[in-house]
């Protein structure tokens, strides 16, 4: 060894020894151990969460209402180039209020919107809110940002005049909360379209080595496919949890780039839309939620082909209900880990939701139990 390369070696042993020393203080850097499924593989697996589902089987619609016990932090992502929604803008930086009292999936395309005002009155009886100070006889406003999809031409009754359901629908859903929900031809999935498979709606949860709860829930009403061409395997197969969407897994089929399999084939703009929520018991803020959202949106991107399409309205929300610190150790860290984790279990909601599928009275049409094989 020279003398230069001594020198050099010599210099660096103090910061090798460092960052050793740094290592073992900071396990929190390195992989927290295993984690596992949450109890009831739902979003409800966040603590501070209840959800309400709501259908008019003579409409084929539905409304899905994600409650949390008090107000949390949220914020969202829209990537489809159709997107129908209500009090986004809300959430986005710079406004003064990043933070919601429900948060509403609906059918209906624009008439699903309405749903929200159902909501929005139970929550304003209850004096859930936002106000600047209370004032006697001045109800707080509360804030119920929603997505919807079009369910419009599944065949249903939705000759409604001047009296579209979604109103009814919402309070009804806000009105009959719980932590044990029914996926697949409920909710804001009772009329979907997932390609040319019957949609649903969908959820799914991960609970970290360290503790920290992600949940997705998620209605499926998507332009493109959710499985691989000429196979009964979901896009989102190698991610699967034990048997929640067939035990399938992943397939080795190779695919050509533009056979987009079971997609719809008469796509029309806002026709054609997923949308979704991913939940977390982390304490973080508006922008972490931000992130996470986006992150997720590539959840859908494994999932479903093609996505993010100018014909689908895709939107995911993401809230936290602050239940726990976060985990020790560089916060951008931890927002990469819980965003990861929330793009997995986003795909799995979607292949949840469209394996358990069945369909509506009257309606035809083909379910994923119902493919050959």
């Amino acid at each position: 060894m020279n003398r230069r390369t001594l020198l050099a070696a010599t210099a660096a042993l103090p910061l090798l020894a460092a960052r050793k020393s740094h290592a073992a203080a900071r396990p929190d850097l390195a992989h927290p151990g295993p984690g596992h499924v949450g109890p009831l593989n739902l979003i409800t697996d966040v603590a501070g969460l209840a959800i309400g589902e709501a259908h008019d089987g003579k409409t084929r619609t539905g409304v899905t209402v994600i409650l949390p016990d008090q107000r949390c932090t949220a914020a969202v992502d829209v990537r489809g180039g159709g997107p129908g929604t209500r009090e986004t803008d809300t959430l986005t930086a710079g406004n003064l209020v990043r933070s919601v009292d429900a948060i509403v999936l609906s059918g209906g395309s624009v008439y699903g919107l309405a749903a929200a005002d159902g909501v929005a009155a139970w929550l304003g009886a209850k004096g859930r809110g936002f106000s600047m100070m209370t004032q006697p006889g001045v109800p707080p406003s509360p804030i119920v940002p929603t997505a919807i999809l079009f369910d419009l031409a599944n065949g249903g009754d939705k000759n409604w005049g001047l009296n579209p359901p979604y109103r009814s629908l919402g309070l009804a859903a806000v009105e009959h909360t719980t932590r044990t929900f029914s996926l697949g031809t409920h909710g804001a999935g009772y009329g979907a379209g997932a390609g040319a498979l019957k949609g649903g709606l969908g959820s799914a949860s991960f609970v970290t080595g360290d503790g920290i709860t992600v949940g997705a829930l998620v209605a499926v009403n998507s332009l493109g496919s959710v499985i691989v061409p000429g196979t009964r395997n979901f896009w989102a197969g190698a991610l699967e949890a034990g048997n929640e969407a067939g035990g399938l897994g992943a397939t080795a089929k190779h695919v050509d780039e533009e056979d987009w399999g079971l997609a719809k084939l008469n796509p029309a703009a806002r026709a054609n839309t997923t949308i979704a929520c991913i939940a977390v018991d982390a304490d973080l803020d508006a922008d972490d939620l931000r992130r996470i959202a986006m992150m997720a949106q590539d959840g859908l991107a494994r999932a479903i082909r093609p996505v993010h399409s100018p014909f689908d309205g895709d939107v995911i929300f993401a809230l936290s209900t602050a239940r726990k610190p976060l985990p020790p150790g560089p916060r951008p860290l931890a927002v990469a880990r819980i965003g990861a984790l929330a793009a997995d279990v986003l795909s799995r909601a979607v292949a949840r939701g469209v394996f358990e599928a069945t369909l509506p009275p009257g309606m035809t049409g083909q379910t994923w139990k119902m493919l050959p094989g």
